[in-house]
């Protein structure tokens, strides 16, 4: 008896161009300001620094953005977070029409950044799992990967053209294209999210936000998995310092940092497709920690290298591995939450990856301005490799890992035998 496939809404197409578009738009935009504040100030410590102000916002803001995700159409929270980019950037793009000297406005609209990242990136995460009918999210996230990453690639590239013609004109392109990607949103399907009629007062709006932290802990298998990609990628964010590296250690500009950053989105989106056609289907605890060890092994190679083609395929080995992690860790953790809860949980995982991503570029900035550019990166693969081998002895659950099934059967018990116990 013939079965049948079952076919990916169309919808969820336009949600990857929307997700594509904000990446595209987002990388761009945070690539080449790390160029202008590095050709301000000459300083590592700077790049560091932007990250951070990038993820404070996010850290406050992600567990509000969803609890409220979880009781709101998450279209409108999308929406008002791409409006809130989509103005940092038209100012960005006005003060950087100025020819600055000073880089503390810079900080400040990029936490403005930061603060629309956390209200919509939870509901952006959340959609594709609710908009799938059974038996497509596993393809549904290998594509949503691809869209991701696509942006990834193509918005660093066009923004280093665009740099040089001039700082402002990646900037206002970054803000147009988030307001555009802001009206595709309404297109999309209503969220179908249980409403409730009780007014959450502020107390009670913190303690929604914090269950979907209390929901990773309870599951052993989701909390080693998130916290390996959190430590590893904050001791390995090296990506931070590339306008650094691109100048001072391999001698390019604009254009060269950003083929580099290119790189980053090259190798994920290669990878992401491998997975695709060929999933993975067994060992996945052991293929999540061996990724993790080749992103560690490749930081440490870019942190000796003086080669631009060399560091371009580091780059590309890099994300190659990370897109591993990331699809492992991105379809446990929609399988393993029930819808009603959400964008709590990936709202607490998109601060957990602002932590890895924001925290890991201050990470590296403070690193750089102590033991110089190379040292920073080497110091950081190194570190990557040292957390492996202790995630590894300390969470058995994750190494002996096997297939997703195990994996959600596993978290379902975990959250079953807390609900029966609280």
């Amino acid at each position: 008896m013939a079965t049948t496939r079952v076919t990916i809404p169309k919808p969820i197409y336009l949600l990857f161009v929307v997700q594509f578009l904000t990446m595209a738009a987002s990388v761009g935009l945070t690539t080449m300001l790390g160029k202008q504040v590095f050709d301000i100030t000459g300083r590592e410590l700077d790049l560091g620094l932007l990250g951070l102000a990038e993820f404070l916002p996010t850290l406050v803001l992600a567990p509000l953005g969803g609890t409220l995700s979880d009781r709101f159409d998450r279209r409108y929270l999308i929406l008002v977070g791409l409006l809130v980019n989509a103005l940092a950037a038209v100012v960005l793009a006005v003060y950087a029409s100025t020819d600055p000297t000073a880089v503390g406005p810079i900080f400040g609209l990029v936490a403005m950044l930061g603060a629309g990242q956390g209200l919509l990136f939870g509901s952006m995460r959340a959609l594709p799992a609710d908009m799938s009918p059974p038996g497509v999210l596993s393809r549904v996230m290998a594509l949503r990967s691809a869209s991701w990453q696509s942006g990834v690639i193509v918005g660093p590239v066009v923004g280093g053209f665009l740099y040089v013609i001039a700082v402002p004109v990646p900037l206002t392109v970054a803000a147009v294209v988030l307001a555009f990607a802001a009206g595709l949103t309404i297109l999309l399907p209503r969220s179908t999210i249980a409403k409730t009629d009780d007014v959450l007062g502020p107390k009670a709006m913190i303690v929604s936000a914090y269950e979907g932290a209390k929901f990773i802990r309870r599951t052993p298998l989701l909390y080693g998995a998130i916290t390996l990609d959190l430590f590893a990628v904050l001791l390995g964010g090296a990506v931070a310092l590339l306008p650094a590296i691109a100048e001072e250690r391999l001698g390019v500009g604009a254009v060269g940092l950003g083929w580099m950053r290119a790189a980053v989105g090259i190798g994920a989106a290669v990878m992401t497709l491998v997975i695709a056609w060929k999933p993975i289907e067994r060992r996945i605890g052991v293929v999540l920690l061996w990724a993790v060890a080749v992103f560690g092994v490749a930081t440490v190679g870019l942190g000796l290298t003086r080669s631009y083609a060399v560091a371009i395929g580091l780059l590309v080995l890099m994300s190659a591995a990370d897109a591993i992690s990331v699809f492992i860790r991105s379809t446990i953790v929609p399988l393993a939450t029930p819808e009603s809860m959400r964008g709590r949980v990936l709202s607490v995982e998109t601060v957990f990856i602002g932590a890895s991503n924001e925290l890991g570029a201050f990470q590296s900035g403070v690193a750089g301005a102590i033991l110089g550019v190379s040292g920073a990166v080497i110091f950081g693969g190194v570190g990557t490799l040292v957390v492996v081998g202790l995630w590894a002895a300390l969470f058995p659950h994750l190494r002996n890992a096997d297939r997703f099934s195990d994996i959600v059967a596993s978290a379902g018990k975990a959250a079953s035998r807390d609900a029966s116990t609280a």
